[in-house]
C-alpha cells in the first residue's frame, strides 16, 4: 500500500513538473522527424497482464519494418533529437503515466515484450509478482545496453543467454529485498547516473558476488553531509520554512495568490524566518541525529513549530498592525511545516535503516510476543542485518494474518509444514524465551522433515530489559531440548557452608570440576584451591576465574590425587576446610582395557585424598559419583562403587563429615557423546550410535553442580545422595535432534549407524542399586540413599589392600576379581554386536 501511494504522489508530480518539458520534447521530435510522438507497445506486466507501455518515439516509424526488437549500437534506425533522449533516457519519461493508472511502479523490474518473457516464463512466475518499473537493479548495470549489443558478433543470442537472464536474476534480487528505501536509493543513483556524476549510493556488483548489492557510505555525497551537516540541516529548515509558507497563501487562495496577498508575504517572510530560526535554536531542532528520530523529537518539533507561530502572529497583529492577515494561514503553515520537517526526519531515518541489500537469510519467528517484534524491529533497524524476517508463527490464533512491523503471522505451530513448503525459509528462530523444554522439542519435531537451521534467543530477563539484539541469536542447542523447569532452591544454606571458607576442588580442570570452582566463586570463599593434574585444564580454569577479579582467591595447584607428599603439602599449605572430590577417571571403554588405572585413580586417590581430609582437620568431604556405580557393568562404575564405601567407611571413623553425591551423564562434559556426536556431524556423518535402545540419563552440567553444592549444604555424616534426574532419554533421539539442530535431516543428509554396545556398556543406566531404597530429602530433585546391608569394613580393608598389590604388579584380571568381590553386583554384560540387533535398527 505504501508503494502504491508512494508511486501514485510520484508520478503525479513528476507529470505536473515535466510538462513544460514534455511540449518541447514533442515539438524537436515533430521537427526531428514524421510521425506520431509517443510510441506504443504492448508489454507484459504483473500477474501476465498485458499493457500499453508509453514512451517519446526516438526511432523512425518504419523502424519495426527494417530491424528487430533490440537497438544494436548505432542504430541507423534512431533519429537524431532519439538519440539523445535515449542517452538521457528522457524517452522513459511517458511512462510516469503508466505508473499513475497502475500499470508500472517507480521502481521495479523493466518490463519485457511477450516474445522474451515466453522464453523465460518459470522465471517470470516470480519476476511478475509486481508491478514493472521505470527503473531497477538491471537498469543500472545495463544503463548502455545498446551500446554494449553493439559490441557483440550476435546481439540476440548476446540477450537471450547472457543479459537477459541477468536482467532476471536481478530482479528476482531486487523482490526478495524490495524496501521503500531500496526504491529511493535505486531512484537516486540512477539520477546520478544519468547525470554523468560519479558518487555511487548503490552499487551493481558481478554475479559471482554474494554481495551483489551493497550501499556504499564513503562516498563523496555522505562525506559532504557529515562534513558540513549543522549548516545542511539549518538551509533545509529555512527552506521549508519558506515552502510551507508559501503553499499555506497558496492553499488559502485555492492556486491563485493576489498581488496584495502575495505583498505580505513577501513583506512578513524575513520576520517569519528570523522568529522560526531562534525557534527552532532554542528547541534545539538542529542537534538532533536524524537517523534517530523518534516520538521525543516529533515532540519538539511540534512545540518549535507552535512557539514560533505564536510569537509570529503577535508580530504580525500587534508589530505589522495588519489587521487584514488571514488568520487560517496560521493555522494552514503550522501543519504542513511540522509535516515537513517531521517528514524529511522520517525519510532520513527510513533511508538510514535500510537493508545493505546482500544475501540474507530467510527467517520464519516462532512467536509474535514482545520477544519476535523487539528481533524483528533489531532486523528492520540494522542495515547489517543478515536477516530477512519472511513471517511469524504464533499460537495465538487472534494474531493470525496480523502484521507486526510490517510481517504477516502466517499461522500457528500446527501450520508449520504448510508454512514451510510454501515461505521456505532458510532457519526458523524460536523467539519463545523461558517456554519449557516439552515445546521446543515439539517444535523441533514439528521441523524435523525440513533441511532448516533452528535459531533461539536468550533468556526472557534480556528481553524484558531490552537487551536483545542480533548478535545473540544462537543456534538451538541440545541443552535447550533437555533444560528442566528450575527449581526454587533457597541459595542460603549453600552460601553459609562457603562463605569465608577454604575450598579445595580435586579434577578443578574438569566438566564438574570446572563449574563446581565457577560456582563456588561467586559464593565468596576465602579461598579457592584448584588441584589439576593436567596442566592445560588448570591453566585454563585458573584463567578465567583470574580474569573475573578473582586473583587473590583462586590458588591453582598441579598435582595427583595418589601422589601422597603433593597431597599433604597442599592440605598443610592451605588448610582447606570443604573438599570436593571430582577428580577420577571416566571414561568406561578405557578402564576396560586399563583396569589397574581405574582403580589407583578411582579408588586410590579417593582413599588418600579422603584420609587427607581426615588428617588435617578438614570439615566436609564431598565426593562426585556416578550413575555407573550403581549395579555396575563397567570397571569404571565398580571403581566408582568402592569410592564410595571408601567415603562411608572413612565416615564411621572421622570428625569429617563425609557424603557422597551421585548422578548421571552431564551434557557437554569432556569426552560425552555429545561432543562427539557434533564432530561426526560436521565431518558429514555418520552419526554412530550403539544400540537404537540405549538409554541415558542427562542433566546440564550447571543445574548439577547446583545440586551437588545444595547436597554438600544437608552435610549428613556418611550419606549418599541422588540427584533426581528425570527420565532416561534414547541415544539415538538425542543423535536425531543433534542432526536436526545443525540444520540437516536425519537418515536423508546425515546417516545414523549402530555398531554394537561397547565394553562395560548397559542399555540402561540406574540411580539406586539392588540393596538400597530411596527417600526424600528436605531439597527437592535430592534423595537420600538407604542402604539395606551393612559395610563390613574390615573386609573392605582387606580387599583393597590386596586390590593394591595387585595394581602395582599390573595383573588385571585379579583387580576385575577383587573389584567383583568388593561389589557383589558388578557384572560384566556379554557385548551386544551389531549383527545381534534387528535389521531395521542396522543402519539409517
Amino acid at each position: 500500500m505504501t508503494k502504491r501511494v508512494v508511486d501514485t504522489l510520484g508520478a503525479f508530480l513528476g507529470l505536473v513538473a515535466c510538462m513544460p518539458l514534455f511540449v518541447v520534447l514533442a515539438l524537436l521530435i515533430k521537427m526531428d522527424s514524421r510521425g506520431p510522438v509517443l510510441f506504443r507497445q504492448v508489454r507484459v506486466g504483473q500477474g501476465f497482464r498485458p499493457f500499453c507501455l508509453y514512451k517519446f518515439r526516438t526511432m523512425a516509424t518504419d523502424a519495426s519494418q527494417k530491424g528487430g526488437e533490440l537497438t544494436i549500437g548505432e542504430d541507423p534506425r534512431v533519429t537524431r533529437i532519439g538519440r539523445f533522449l535515449r542517452r538521457l533516457k528522457l524517452d522513459e519519461l511517458p511512462q510516469l503515466f503508466n505508473v499513475l493508472i497502475g500499470d508500472m511502479s517507480l521502481v521495479g523490474p523493466r518490463p519485457e515484450v511477450a516474445y522474451y518473457v515466453e522464453k523465460f516464463k518459470e522465471d517470470y512466475h516470480d519476476v511478475l509478482t509486481v508491478r514493472p518499473g521505470l527503473t531497477d537493479l538491471a537498469s543500472l548495470k545495463y544503463i548502455d545496453e545498446q551500446g554494449l549489443l553493439g559490441k557483440v558478433e550476435k546481439p540476440e543470442d548476446e540477450y537471450t543467454n547472457t543479459i537477459l537472464p541477468e536482467k532476471i536474476r536481478l530482479a528476482k534480487l531486487y523482490i526478495e529485498h524490495a524496501s521503500l528505501a531500496f526504491d529511493l536509493a535505486v531512484m537516486a543513483q540512477t539520477l546520478l547516473q544519468l547525470l554523468g556524476l560519479r558518487s555511487v549510493i548503490l552499487k551493481v556488483t558481478d554475479r559471482d558476488n554474494h554481495d551483489e548489492v551493497a550501499f556504499l557510505e564513503d562516498s563523496v555525497i555522505f562525506h559532504f553531509i557529515i562534513k558540513y551537516r549543522r549548516p545542511i540541516i539549518i538551509t533545509l529548515d529555512l527552506a521549508l520554512i519558506v515552502l510551507a509558507y508559501y503553499l499555506a497563501f497558496w492553499l488559502r487562495f485555492d492556486g491563485n495568490i493576489p498581488d496584495d496577498a502575495r505583498q505580505l508575504l513577501l513583506k512578513t517572510l524575513p520576520g517569519l524566518l528570523v522568529i522560526r530560526g531562534i525557534a527552532f535554536m532554542i528547541f534545539r531542532l538542529n542537534e538532533g541525529l536524524w537517523r534517530y528520530i523518534s516520538i521525543w523529537d516529533l515532540k519538539k518539533i511540534t512545540g518549535g513549530v507552535l512557539a514560533g507561530t505564536m510569537v509570529f502572529y503577535g508580530l504580525v497583529k500587534w508589530g505589522f498592525g495588519l489587521i487584514e492577515y488571514p488568520r487560517s494561514i496560521f493555522i494552514i503553515d503550522s501543519i504542513l511545516l511540522v509535516g515537513f520537517l517531521c517528514g524529511i526526519r522520517l525519510a532520513v531515518r527510513i533511508f538510514r535503516e535500510r537493508k545493505v541489500l546482500r544475501k540474507t537469510k530467510r527467517v520464519l519467528i516462532i512467536g509474535a510476543g514482545d520477544a519476535g517484534e523487539n528481533i524483528v524491529r533489531e532486523m528492520q533497524s540494522h542495515s547489517t542485518s543478515s536477516y530477512t524476517p519472511i513471517g511469524f508463527v504464533d499460537d495465538d490464533v487472534s494474531k493470525v494474518s496480523k502484521r507486526i512491523h510490517g510481517i504477516k503471522v502466517l499461522g500457528t505451530r500446527q501450520d508449520l509444514s504448510r508454512i514451510l513448503h510454501t515461505h521456505k525459509p532458510e532457519e526458523v528462530l524460536v523467539a519463545l524465551p523461558g517456554t519449557n523444554s516439552a515445546v521446543l522439542r515439539d517444535i523441533t519435531a514439528l521441523l524435523a522433515p525440513f533441511n532448516v537451521r533452528i535459531k533461539t534467543l536468550p533468556n526472557l530477563g534480556d528481553i524484558l530489559e531490552g537487551k536483545v539484539t542480533i548478535s545473540q541469536i544462537r543456534d538451538l542447542a541440545i541443552e535447550d531440548l533437555l533444560q528442566r523447569p528450575p527449581v526454587g532452591l533457597d541459595p542460603q544454606p549453600v552460601r553459609n557452608l562457603i562463605d569465608g571458607k577454604r575450598v579445595l576442588v580435586t579434577g578443578a580442570g574438569g566438566s564438574i570440576g570446572s563449574e563446581l570452582c565457577r560456582q563456588i566463586v561467586a559464593l565468596a570463599p576465602k579461598a579457592l584451591i584448584l588441584y589439576e593434574r593436567h596442566e592445560n585444564s588448570l591453566y585454563a580454569i585458573a584463567g578465567e576465574l583470574t580474569d573475573q577479579g578473582n586473583a587473590g582467591v583462586v590458588h591453582e595447584v598441579l598435582g595427583d590425587i595418589t601422589d601422597i607428599p603433593r597431597l599433604h603439602e597442599t592440605f598443610n599449605s592451605y588448610r582447606p576446610e570443604i573438599i570436593f572430590h571430582a577428580a577420577a577417571h571416566k571414561h568406561v571403554p578405557l578402564m576396560e582395557v586399563n583396569p589397574g588405572e581405574a582403580f589407583k585413580n578411582n579408588v586410590l586417590g579417593t582413599r588418600l585424598v579422603a584420609e587427607a581430609a581426615a588428617h588435617f582437620g578438614v570439615e566436609h568431604f564431598v565426593l562426585i559419583s556416578t550413575d555407573k556405580a550403581v549395579n555396575p557393568s563397567s570397571v569404571m562404575g565398580a571403581t566408582k562403587r568402592v569410592a564410595e564405601l571408601v567415603v562411608q567407611a572413612m565416615a564411621s571413623q572421622s570428625q569429617t563429615r563425609f557424603l557422597t553425591v551421585r548422578f548421571g551423564n552431564v551434557l557437554g562434559s569432556n569426552g560425552s557423546v555429545v561432543p562427539r556426536f557434533q564432530k561426526q556431524i560436521k565431518a558429514g556423518g555418520p552419526v554412530t550410535v550403539t544400540h537404537p535402545e540405549v538409554r541415558r540419563y542427562f542433566m546440564l552440567i550447571p543445574e548439577a553442580v547446583i545440586l551437588v553444592l545444595q547436597a554438600a549444604a544437608l552435610g549428613e555424616q556418611g550419606a549418599i545422595y541422588v540427584l533426581e534426574m528425570g527420565g532416561q532419554i534414547k541415544l539415538v533421539d538425542l543423535a536425531r535432534n543433534l542432526i536436526r539442530l545443525s540444520g540437516h535431516v536425519p537418515e536423508k543428509n546425515i546417516p545414523i549407524q549402530f555398531i554394537g554396545l561397547r565394553p562395560g556398556e548397559k542399555l540402561e543406566e540406574e540411580l539406586i542399586g539392588e540393596n538400597e531404597r530411596a527417600v526424600p530429602s528436605p531439597i527437592d530433585k535430592i534423595l537420600r540413599i538407604q542402604s539395606t546391608q551393612s559395610l563390613d569394613q574390615k573386609f573392605l580393608t582387606n580387599i583393597l589392600s590386596k586390590l593394591e598389590d595387585v595394581q602395582i604388579l599390573g595383573h588385571s584380571p585379579s583387580v576385575i576379581e577383587l573389584l567383583q568381590q568388593l561389589v557383589p553386583t558388578f557384572h560384566r554384560p556379554e557385548i551386544l554386536e551389531p549383527s545381534a540387533m534387528s535389521e531395521e535398527y542396522q543402519i539409517h
